[in-house]
């Protein structure tokens, strides 16, 4: 079994359910008493959020890299940075290593595929719905078109994101909204709703509403048990 190096903490509510999902998924797939290999570095997220409000990607890129060289010392075999919106900065978190990078965007890529999926809806930080590093990957490199909220449901997004998601807060307003907004975004013609924030899927999940939606936590984490068991 290969060992998964995780570069978490951002925010560290959604990277438990990362750690719980690998171990989950590799006790499924061995039985018996296993469990995933992993190296995990866990950022001060309030540092972090500091320097993306402030837009200094730059630094922030030389905080991951650092961290990720660290977890190849460590003895990782890839990469997962467990957010969607610190993936601005991907391509210098890779360069700072020679193990790969397993990139969030192109693991929700292929289950979108799988599901014949080409046209989507995203939710997530306004960094990644407004910029092009998410979005523009999944439309270059894989030919699916991105639906995003209009700026007024971006800001709320974010918002939750921010000051209830990271913190642990479940609000039912909150959850309401997200699900109202997943149904104008359906209603535009979005197949299907990329949870493009890893903690999106602690206020929103399946069984609340018949619109397929992609839970990248899930969809990444899973990616790696696969990686793992190459």
């Amino acid at each position: 079994m290969r060992t998964l190096g995780l570069i978490g903490g951002m925010s560290w509510e959604s990277t438990v359910t990362y750690y719980q999902r690998m171990n989950q998924q590799i006790k499924a797939k061995l039985g018996g008493l296993h469990s995933a290999k992993v190296v995990l570095h866990s950022v001060d997220f309030a540092q972090i959020e500091k320097l993306q409000h402030q837009g200094q990607w730059q630094a922030l890129g030389e905080i991951l890299a650092k961290a990720a060289a660290g977890l190849e010392s460590a003895g990782a075999d890839c990469i997962l940075i467990c957010t969607n919106t610190m993936h601005k900065v991907a391509e210098q978190v890779q360069q700072a290593v020679s193990i790969p990078l397993i990139h969030i965007a192109d693991a929700t890529a292929d289950a979108l595929r799988h599901q014949n999926i080409s046209r989507v809806a995203l939710l997530g930080t306004r960094f990644t719905m407004e910029q092009d590093f998410y979005a523009g990957r999944l439309n270059q490199q894989h030919d699916i078109q991105v639906l995003t909220p209009n700026q007024a449901q971006r800001d709320k997004i974010h918002q939750v994101i921010y000051q209830e998601l990271c913190v642990g807060q479940i609000q039912p307003e909150s959850k309401l909204f997200y699900l109202q907004v997943i149904k104008e975004l359906h209603k535009q013609g979005a197949q299907g709703v990329i949870l493009g924030c890893t903690e999106i899927g602690l206020l929103v999940k399946q069984q609340d509403t018949t619109i397929p939606l992609f839970d990248t936590t899930l969809i990444h984490a899973d990616t790696a048990v696969a990686f793992a068991l190459k």
